[in-house]
């Protein structure tokens, strides 16, 4: 993820006259021959790019309801408010609050309330820009807390809408000396996005309180503490053939302190050290000071929605240098071993034994089994000597101890340019196994740009596009939208992906999440409130090539040339072999449909044809919250066998699928 806008894009291109309206033809007849062309479409072609950005993870797919949960932000009540409470007063009619500081702990803050008048003090939590409770659902309450003098005895605990009216509320009785566990349950009577969870006691005294948590028990696969349902489902839709987490510039950090580091992640969650998030202040016109990192959504957790999702785990790791577009900081050559260390440790997490130190905390935490990690990513988008120094000490020792693991290295930020050839130059004479390639550009570039990797050198490193998206008005822009133009352009870009299958092993667009209040970049593949999530038609397009891979490219041509733009028409096709199917794609750019006559050669097609078909009646056509008016239509048919003739709709994607 980029912080600078180093491209410029385009105005918005969204009036048909952007497409030639003046086609040379309308009617194209395609040779689709069936012989091997021996490129194997790997599994992990179609990828998901994980980035707690946008409120990804904390207020995101992690469901803690609760912001703040353990008072340890840099403004400790942060998410807190206590409304009778005023600064400048002893607070003899009410009650206060103090940070206790324990740095004995990792998360060393505690709440020490003293109430001095019950009828009257109350403490309250916002949430991620409120807590969104469904009518019916059960949400469980758990807290700490401690005794400590006076007569307090009980708290009471409510959640309340927007006006302050409580729609559940329960109450725990005070028992014991020391710190205590207390946990309940709410049910809510009706359905609020934007509730506050309200604290109150019976009597008065001294108590300690820490990490106040609220969970839906409706997260996904029914775990606790878990993940936000209906954001995986979306993913696990996508059938996605990797997750590659953390980031993103989130693993660099601002600063090297900043910087993402897994062992902090793991363990018991009370016990996570919380940090603030890199994208806090990653934008002047976003800026999001409330956000930070519980890490509730750790390495663990990352690693065991990849096993869910029947995804191919990619974990990313700093190699020492923080964000070049901030600090740029770099941890001195001879101070790199830590740094080599935890990418080896963390393979010895992920598949080592119980005998081994780290496959130990893995299965203390409920996984005896490896988690099969294949992948790793060293750095980001770093550039320049200092990566290339920086990755020849990881690749050695990584691959000097585990030779099989696959290791992921870094073109920067942009898709061509000084750097961008620099490091393709010194990896490639590293024997480097996969490149990743990061592109934001404009609409037209996407297009453009559909025969990118028809000349690539066959034998050299491997791609992972590993960050993409089309910016409908600049990148970093805030008016960007997941508009039809944008993901009509991508669709057309990733036919060439796809027909270049033996060069490109690995795709993701991104970013993956964006919360409609808390984003800071867009556009993004999946957009969702407290309450629910749309899909864009950008994730439409990404689900469709995802779930119609295939297994081998076939290939098809119009006039012995690959169909890469030649009158605003893309295509790719596939065979795969384990549904017994030839799968072709077509995108139509132009503002006319098209009439397509596939010739099949050296192949017998079958009968049933499968027509899936993504268009949208406007270039500037959204979904949202109320509406998705762009989604797949899918109809079936009986042909002949022999040549066949589809009708390809102006402006549309079109899988074909024959069986």
């Amino acid at each position: 993820m980029k912080t600078k806008n180093i491209i410029s894009t385009a105005a918005v291109f969204l009036s048909v006259t952007f497409f030639s309206a003046q086609s040379q033809k309308s009617s194209y007849v395609l040779d689709l021959n069936g012989a091997s062309t021996g490129i194997k479409i790997q599994p992990t072609m179609y990828g998901i790019f994980f980035e707690d950005i946008n409120f990804a993870a904390d207020g995101g797919l992690y469901a803690e309801l609760i912001k703040n949960r353990s008072f340890e932000f840099d403004e400790p009540l942060t998410g807190w408010k206590q409304p009778n409470t005023k600064t400048l007063s002893p607070n003899l009619d009410s009650g206060f609050l103090t940070i206790i500081t324990d740095t004995s702990k990792t998360n060393k803050n505690y709440a020490r309330i003293t109430v001095l008048n019950d009828k009257n003090y109350s403490l309250e939590n916002e949430g991620f820009r409120g807590i969104g409770l469904h009518q019916g659902g059960k949400y469980d309450l758990s807290f700490n807390l401690e005794n400590v003098s006076g007569n307090i005895s009980a708290i009471n605990i409510s959640l309340v809408d927007e006006n302050g009216t409580a729609v559940s509320s329960v109450s725990n009785i005070i028992k014991g000396t020391g710190w205590q566990k207390y946990n309940a349950v709410f049910i809510p009577s009706k359905t609020i996005e934007k509730a506050k969870l309200k604290i109150t006691f019976t009597g008065n005294g001294v108590v300690n309180m820490d990490m106040i948590s609220l969970f839906p028990q409706d997260t996904w696969k029914g775990r606790k503490g878990g993940l936000r349902k209906d954001l995986v489902q979306k993913l696990y839709d996508l059938q996605p053939g990797f997750l590659r987490f953390p980031g993103g510039c989130i693993v660099e950090g601002r600063t090297l302190a900043e910087r993402y580091q897994w062992k902090k992640t793991i363990g018991k969650v009370e016990d996570r050290e919380n940090l603030i998030n890199k994208w806090n202040n990653g934008f002047a016109h976003r800026l999001t000071p409330d956000y930070w990192q519980s890490f509730g959504l750790g390495f663990f957790e990352y690693f065991q929605l990849a096993e869910d999702l029947g995804a191919e785990p990619l974990p990313i790791l700093s190699c020492g240098m923080a964000c070049q577009f901030n600090t740029a900081e770099l941890v001195k050559m001879e101070d790199l071993d830590p740094y080599v260390q935890d990418a080896l440790d963390l393979i010895e997490f992920a598949n080592g034994n119980a005998g081994t130190k780290w496959g130990k905390v893995r299965v203390e935490m409920g996984h005896p089994q490896p988690f099969n990690m294949k992948f790793i990513g060293v750095g980001n988008e770093q550039w320049g000597e200092d990566y290339i120094e920086r990755y020849k000490v990881f690749e050695k020792a990584i691959h000097s101890k585990y030779p099989d693991i696959k290791i992921i290295s870094g073109s920067g930020p942009s898709p061509d340019g000084e750097f961008f050839d620099y490091g393709w130059k010194e990896l490639k004479k590293l024997n480097a196994q996969i490149v990743d390639e990061h592109y934001y550009n404009s609409p037209e570039w996407f297009m453009k740009n559909a025969g990118r990797y028809d000349k690539y050198d066959r034998s050299g490193p491997k791609v992972f596009a590993g960050e993409y998206a089309a910016q409908s008005v600049g990148v970093v822009k805030p008016d960007n939208k997941n508009n039809w133009l944008t993901a009509l352009s991508e669709a057309a870009f990733m036919t060439g992906l796809e027909r270049n299958a033996d060069v490109v092993t690995m795709t993701s667009y991104a970013p993956l999440f964006a919360h409609a209040e808390g984003w800071q970049w867009t556009p993004d593949l999946i957009w969702f409130n407290n309450l629910k999530s749309y899909a864009t038609p950008n994730y439409y397009v990404q689900k469709l090539f995802s779930n119609n891979k295939g297994t081998e490219v076939l290939k098809i041509t119009d006039q012995r040339k690959p169909i890469a733009g030649q009158d605003q028409l893309y295509a790719t096709a596939v065979k795969d072999a384990d549904n017994k199917e030839t799968i072709i794609k077509l995108v139509n750019t132009d503002a006319k449909s098209k009439s397509v006559t596939i010739n099949p050669e050296n192949i017998s097609l079958g009968k049933k044809l499968t027509k899936i078909t993504l268009t949208a009646p406007e270039l500037s056509t959204e979904n949202s919250f109320e509406n998705e008016p762009i989604q797949p239509k899918e109809e079936t048919s009986t042909v002949k066998k022999g040549k066949m003739t589809v009708e390809i709709p102006a402006k549309s994607l079109v899988i074909l699928k024959i069986k």
